[in-house]
Order: C-alpha cells, then sequence, then structure tokens
C-alpha cells in the first residue's frame, strides 16, 4: 500500500522537481469513488494503439482513468500494465 488508498507493485526513487527524492511505485491502480485510477508511470507515449482498443478511459499525465471496467477491454489493460512494468524495471532496475 502507499498511503491509504494506492496499491502499487515494485519501487523506485523519483526525483521530484524540487530535487528531493520519494520512493514510489512501479505501477499501481487505485479504486477512487469517480474512476478507478491506474498509475502508468512512463507515461503514454507509445501507447496510443492499445489505448484506441481499450475503450473508454481519460488520461493525464501518468493516470489512466476508467469509470467502467465492463465496457474495457481487460487484455488490452493487461498489456498496458505489463508493458509500462518492463518499461519501469528496464529504466529503474
Amino acid at each position: 500500500m502507499w498511503g491509504d488508498s494506492i496499491v502499487g507493485f515494485g519501487s523506485y526513487a523519483l526525483q521530484q522537481r524540487d530535487g528531493t527524492r520519494a520512493t514510489w511505485p512501479k505501477i499501481g491502480f487505485s479504486p477512487r469513488k469517480a474512476s478507478l485510477t491506474v498509475y502508468v508511470m512512463p507515461g503514454f507515449d507509445g501507447y496510443g494503439e492499445l489505448l484506441k482498443q481499450l475503450g473508454p478511459h481519460t488520461t493525464s499525465v501518468s493516470c489512466l482513468y476508467l469509470t467502467n471496467l465492463e465496457k474495457n477491454d481487460m487484455a488490452v489493460l493487461e498489456s498496458i500494465f505489463r508493458e509500462s512494468y518492463q518499461w519501469m524495471n528496464r529504466k529503474y532496475g
């Protein structure tokens, strides 16, 4: 658990804008009231085709928001998780 509402896997040292370091999960999710938030730490460059196939969603810098999992393709979501986690492992070990 990361905080009181984020389930995360793996960890890496994040360099924040002010120069401080924080530990953050390599990938995670949080079941929020408005939507399920998936933390895709590399961001979404290179995920265009997968996102087109995913179903209804919105994104921000590294957050993927899903409001109705029944309308999303779980195999595509799994691919996004796998690719993101593998990218983080290559970059941060």
